[in-house]
């Protein structure tokens, strides 16, 4: 039943993470029964308990008959408020309740601004064109794919230390016969998702000038910017540097630093021309977040209690990532040359004895159980590597050690 779609929604394909699960899930049995029960460390959803006080505070709420009306898509003013705030606490950042949209988790938010900004074409050389990392979340590009533009790669390597030179790009858009005036925006993500990169205030300057003056929107994902080891790398937020907010929005998630993916909130931030059509766009499509997350969330966003949740789960992390760093280099002995200092990802050079990252990626699943995603899955310079997702406890990751170590899988 193709023929019902459009020709951008009926190429796309099936989320890579879903993809892996169907296939974890069709080995399980035969897994399990030769002791090789699968341990994922694919999908990016923290697995600890959310705060104990949101939990309760939600509950509470359940009782209120007030909140189980409809919302509004910009959000409830309690929740808008809430987040001024964090943004002035957090990163000294002024932000008004006008320059602020609520969202459905931020990935829905992401895919609802592109969709805004992209104007659909067949002919290849018209399209609008979003420059987009590469690797990165492997959703960017489909996003754009399904809008009728392109999504144009730009290489994150350890060679420009994973920030690149947007002039030096926009010379090689050119030279690849693309028109740098089809350029809409470029979307930009520290700590990034697969790499745990992050970058310097000084660099963050760096692209905001550079959209300024070829007057691109530039998108901040910053969806992991609290999930950080140490003060000295305490990630930013692009709407520090001075006039960002005349060229830039940013999107913000719950999700990650209080474990709550399931409850799909989020928020967008900057501009605020940018973010009032957004929110016209979004009133077209869902009529907003539930209250009792909002009113919940609201009430953890500016507290001690969230606070010191988000410090103990990422000291929780630093010692997943300790251990594992410490595990693959000396019981395993392999090359672990990039180590994050943010996100719960670890992204590893694949064994010279295998031609693709879904060659290891396939090997290590049939034989050891251990569900990692190949590197391509992020993009084209992906090829050679695989992301770890370290979400799981410190005693699975012990596990997939002993297996891999046993099953022959040393560098």
């Amino acid at each position: 039943m193709k023929q019902f779609f459009n020709e951008f929604a009926a190429s796309i394909d099936t989320y890579i993470m879903f993809k892996i699960k169907e296939k974890m899930n069709e080995l399980s049995d035969e897994l399990t029964k030769k002791n090789r029960k699968p341990i994922s460390l694919a999908m990016g959803a923290p697995t600890a308990p959310p705060p104990a006080k949101l939990i309760e505070k939600f509950k509470q709420l359940l009782d209120d008959n007030t909140i189980h009306t409809y919302s509004v898509p910009k959000g409830e003013k309690y929740l808008l408020e809430a987040i001024k705030t964090r943004m002035k606490n957090r990163f000294n950042v002024e932000i008004e309740t006008a320059e602020i949209c609520s969202l459905l988790g931020s990935k829905e938010g992401i895919a609802n601004l592109i969709r805004g900004i992209i104007t659909p074409n067949n002919t290849e050389n018209k399209k609008d064109i979003i420059l987009i990392p590469d690797p990165s979340y492997a959703s960017y590009k489909e996003m754009v794919k399904v809008c009728g533009g392109i999504g144009y790669s730009v290489p994150m390597t350890a060679e420009n230390n994973y920030m690149p030179d947007m002039e030096k790009e926009l010379i090689n858009i050119e030279k690849a016969g693309y028109n740098k005036n089809n350029i809409k925006a470029l979307i930009i993500n520290y700590p990034n998702n697969p790499l745990g990169a992050t970058c310097t205030k000084e660099y963050l300057e760096q692209v905001v000038k550079f959209c300024k003056k070829h007057e691109i929107l530039l998108i901040s994902d910053a969806a992991y910017v609290d999930i950080y080891f140490n003060e000295k790398d305490k990630p930013h937020s692009v709407l520090e540097v001075e006039g960002a907010k005349d060229i830039s929005v940013e999107f913000h998630s719950f999700s990650k630093p209080y474990s709550i993916t399931g409850w799909r909130i989020g928020w967008i931030c900057g501009n605020k021309e940018v973010v009032s059509q957004f929110a016209k766009l979004k009133s077209t499509i869902d009529s907003g977040i539930f209250k009792g997350i909002q009113k919940a969330c609201s009430e953890i966003l500016n507290t001690k209690e969230g606070d010191e949740y988000i410090a103990w789960a990422n000291k929780e992390i630093q010692k997943k990532s300790d251990y594992f760093v410490e595990a693959f280099k000396n019981e395993l002995g392999w090359e672990i040359n990039h180590i994050p200092t943010a996100t719960f990802y670890q992204w590893i050079k694949i064994p010279n004895r295998y031609s693709t990252s879904e060659e290891f990626c396939d090997d290590l699943l049939t034989k050891s159980g251990v569900v990692m995603v190949p590197g391509t899955a992020f993009g084209k310079y992906g090829q050679g590597y695989v992301r770890v997702s370290i979400v799981c406890s410190l005693e699975e990751l012990q596990e997939v050690v002993k297996r891999m170590k046993e099953d022959g899988f040393t560098y």
